[in-house]
């Protein structure tokens, strides 16, 4: 269900604020999303399970094939098997969402040293 003031949020504007929040290029930060996209959707193509702890996982799910009814013809069609991809959220993002509350974003550039660990977070990322 979305709210009726949601925007839509591209993969430029999202490009945008991760270069402005870490002080690296465009271009790198983009290269490196949409290596990240294209490493979650060969996965999801192999069929493997991708989980983001905290944050969701993405499934591939089969559906099989079925006969459905054309509701103007009331005429029956057959409808092949397929494959979909389900999202289940996180505990974690399901409460945040709910909240409605944003993490502030940091303002640190990145460096080559390894951002400190946050408690209970094996990854370094804030709020997962």
């Amino acid at each position: 269900m979305s709210e009726s003031n949601s925007l839509t949020v591209t993969k430029r504007d999202l490009v945008q604020r991760i270069s402005d929040s870490t002080g690296q290029t465009k271009v790198l930060v983009r290269d490196i999303v949409q290596k990240f996209l294209d490493e979650v959707s060969n996965e999801l193509i192999r069929g493997n399970r991708l989980e983001f702890r905290k944050f969701g996982v993405f499934e591939v799910r089969a559906r099989p094939g079925r006969i459905a009814q054309n509701p103007k013809t009331l005429e029956k069609v057959q409808v092949p098997p397929k494959r979909v991809v389900k999202f289940k959220v996180g505990n974690v993002l399901k409460k945040r969402v709910e909240s409605g509350v944003l993490e502030a974003p940091k303002e640190t550039p990145l460096t080559s040293a390894p951002p400190p660990a946050h408690p209970g977070n094996s990854d370094g990322i804030p709020g997962f």
